[in-house]
């Protein structure tokens, strides 16, 4: 039998690299690859709509099982419920090989060779269902752009496709997956250029559409409902001043979510087992949604009342009424959305939940430019459309936390259907996003890859980085010398290459020194010295070196801190050869030139 199953599988495999030959020849790349982008684009159209059902069916079920059975005083723990299923199922069903966020998806692209898990599709999906139905206060983005990016790379390995195309077709996973779930496909496009691929090509936006639009159209036919609906006479030049400070807030707004989600998840990270984690953070969320009701879930339904009109609706059973003003009362829980929201997300992620920080950012921007508004008129400053700036504020703080400031512009402008406010969209999206990176120059994303030690100092070297092994950087053609062998030994060697450095290698492979030509210079001179000196006397001990798994950002650092130009390697403490600086010039050059002349 499993001779059989190999058997099937290696026929099968054999007949789709042939068919997949025939069409490309038939065919061509690019319309070959705009059918793959098609077929992506559909794919990670049906799990978001399958994700869709999966949230529905965990925010109903639970309320119908606890009242047929008479256990109503379990539905305000049910966030806790929902984060220990998410744990049950990533240490139980996927034996604890599950990583969340987009910072690792981005650690998939420039580490990984863009090869997204397979299961990372099954585990995204229940995970964050469970997580966000049942009342955490999360976003399902991050998870669909998870799934719809492994469904990209795994159609491109079973295609047999190269890294640049598989990077592509992963991209468009992403675009796909934004789309479908905000029925957004230009957003969805911009989202995985800005944040996803470091080198766009014209001809590489024809996949990204086509997949962006086909998940669009199909989540659109059997999921249908726009998520905001903005009413909206325009915008006046009177209130550009306010969306000025619109923009600050949002800024120091968003400083104020990057930097507290990783404080917040490094405490809820100390306890170390995850059942404890779990229920310890879940009971921190209860807690916070039980005084603050609009934290549960993705808070969504806060902003449609909000867009309504039904403002006050946020007092509804609030703990803090207690001001005698109605309007003071609803400004305090308003501040208080603002300042517990991100620590409800924290707490959910941290304690082990599945979700993203998209739907809070967006939630807390509402909130945000619905406060402003509030104050200034309850100031009696001016009377601003607090719509308007509802809306605004959310692309504000999309923009500050992911410093993404044109995928918050245009997701915006096309979930509410205001392009009417693109001009203050423009300026709050642009401040945010400036006040934001000048204080803190990574986004979340990056923040959360620095902390692991991967940095990017631009975007080309960030390019050259997905393209690069260190392997490739590593030059073997160097002459070894025993640490006992004379100096008449050495010299027979300096004249059999071209090389003006010698490893000093002993018997158990490990490198002990390096000795160059400037260090033996002046005894050279002295023939009466050659067998009489030997090479542990004369080699130079205080060399740098790293392993062979060791990361290219560390490498290119130590050559910027440390100053030198030969960098020794060793695998597992044996010597292997050196990498040079002028070699990783060589290469960044080659693989950006290659990068600008070759077509997609």
């Amino acid at each position: 039998m499993n001779k059989l199953i190999k058997y099937l599988k290696v026929n099968s495999s054999h007949n789709l690299n042939k068919s997949v030959r025939f069409l490309k020849s038939r065919l061509g790349h690019k319309t070959f690859l705009v059918i793959a982008s098609l077929f992506v684009g559909v794919l990670s159209g049906l799990a978001a709509v399958l994700l869709k059902n999966l949230v529905h069916f965990f925010q109903r079920e639970p309320k119908i099982f606890f009242t047929q059975i008479g256990l109503q005083f379990l539905l305000p723990v049910t966030p806790l419920i929902g984060i220990l299923l998410s744990v049950l199922l990533i240490n139980v069903v996927f034996k604890g090989k599950f990583t969340r966020g987009l910072s690792n998806l981005i650690y998939f692209i420039v580490r990984k060779n863009s090869d997204v898990p397979r299961r990372k599709i099954l585990s995204h999906l229940l995970t964050s269902a469970a997580t966000v139905g049942m009342g955490g206060s999360a976003g399902l983005e991050a998870p669909i752009v998870l799934i719809g990016s492994s469904i990209g790379s795994n159609v491109a390995k079973d295609l047999k496709l190269n890294y640049k195309t598989r990077t592509l077709l992963l991209a468009c996973g992403s675009a796909a997956g934004i789309s479908a779930i905000f029925n957004s496909p230009i957003a969805g496009v911009i989202f995985a250029v800005e944040v996803l691929l470091p080198e766009i090509t014209i001809s590489s936006f024809i996949p990204l559409l086509i997949a962006s639009a086909s998940s669009a159209v199909l989540s659109k036919f059997l999921y249908s409902g726009q998520l905001f609906y903005l009413v909206t006479e325009g915008w006046h030049l009177y209130a550009i001043p306010y969306y000025i400070v619109l923009g600050i807030l949002c800024g120091l707004i968003s400083l104020y979510m990057i930097k507290s989600t990783f404080l917040l998840e490094d405490w809820i990270g100390k306890f170390k087992k995850p059942y404890l984690k779990a229920t310890v953070g879940g009971i921190i969320l209860c807690v916070l949604i039980f005084l603050l009701p609009p934290l549960y879930g993705e808070g969504y339904s806060t902003v449609v009342d909000l867009l309504k009109g039904n403002q006050f609706g946020l007092l509804d059973g609030s703990y803090f009424n207690f001001l005698g003003d109605i309007n003071l009362s609803l400004l305090f829980v308003l501040a208080l959305i603002i300042l517990f929201k991100v620590i409800a997300t924290s707490f959910t992620l941290g304690s082990g939940g599945n979700g993203g920080i998209i739907a809070p950012s967006l939630f807390t921007g509402a909130i945000t430019g619905f406060f402003l508004a509030k104050l200034f008129s309850y100031l009696g400053i001016v009377e601003l459309n607090h719509a308007n700036f509802l809306v605004v504020g959310m692309a504000g703080i999309l923009s500050g936390v992911l410093h993404a400031p044109l995928t918050g512009i245009f997701l915006i402008a096309e979930i509410t259907g205001g392009y009417t406010l693109i001009v203050p969209l423009m300026i709050v999206a642009a401040l945010s996003f400036f006040i934001s990176k000048y204080f803190h120059p990574e986004s979340i994303y990056t923040t959360a890859l620095a902390r692991r030690g991967i940095k990017f100092r631009s975007e080309k070297e960030k390019y050259f980085i997905q393209q690069t092994n260190l392997e490739d950087l590593i030059e073997k053609d160097f002459e070894c010398i025993n640490p006992k062998q004379s100096l008449r030994e050495l010299s027979k060697k300096i004249a059999q290459t071209k090389r003006n450095l010698f490893p000093v290698v002993n018997e158990q492979k490990s490198l002990v020194g390096i000795i160059t030509l400037d260090d033996i210079r002046e005894v050279m001179l002295n023939s009466e010295m050659y067998d009489i000196i030997l090479a542990y006397e004369i080699m130079n001990t205080s060399f740098q070196s790293v392993e062979m798994n060791t990361d290219i950002n560390t490498v290119m650092d130590i050559f910027e801190k440390k100053q030198i130009w030969n960098l020794a390697v060793t695998n597992k403490g044996e010597y292997v050869g050196f990498i040079s600086k002028s070699n990783i010039f060589n290469k960044f050059i080659s693989v950006w030139a290659e990068q600008h002349h070759d077509e997609i």
